[in-house]
């Protein structure tokens, strides 16, 4: 199984712990000092905030600010679209910001959340038929239930 480590910039370390418990996730002290959260989504993904500082002695390219510029968003698949809300909530109640309204696209329910560092955040829900099946079946689907009817 290979685990996935997303590196995220982050003005305010204790801040950034805060907002991620306050999502469900839990910080490994194993990996956390005072540059550095090793922040737990499962077993497998994991979110290393790091202090824009030290984020920097990685790499000779500029560190983005999140809140002017999006070079990466991470989303995530919830199980129906009321989890997708209650994290939102989470987050909005934690200092996240939602930049956009949700998004229903009827096969597939969307919102987005910044973290209080600018780093975009996406939580969804797609019904099992559109994920097993693609959009596309889902929409033909649903034409040729209407046109029956």
């Amino acid at each position: 199984m290979t685990s996935v480590f997303v590196n995220l910039p982050t003005t305010d370390l204790d801040r950034a712990k805060a907002f991620y418990t306050a999502l469900g996730c839990e910080i490994n002290p194993n990996f956390t000092d005072e540059n550095a959260a090793c922040v737990v989504w499962s077993k497998d993904i994991y979110f290393m905030v790091l202090k824009r500082e030290f984020f920097q002695t990685f790499t000779d390219k500029p560190i983005a600010d999140p809140n002017q510029v999006v070079q990466v968003s991470v989303s995530f698949s919830r199980d129906s679209r009321d989890e997708v809300d209650a994290i939102l909530e989470k987050g909005l109640a934690a200092g996240g910001v939602e930049p956009r309204p949700a998004q229903d696209y009827g096969f597939m329910y969307s919102r987005d959340l910044d973290d209080p560092d600018g780093n975009s955040l996406g939580f969804l829900y797609m019904t099992p038929e559109a994920a097993e099946n693609g959009p596309d079946h889902v929409a033909d689907h649903a034409a040729e239930q209407n046109a029956a009817s």
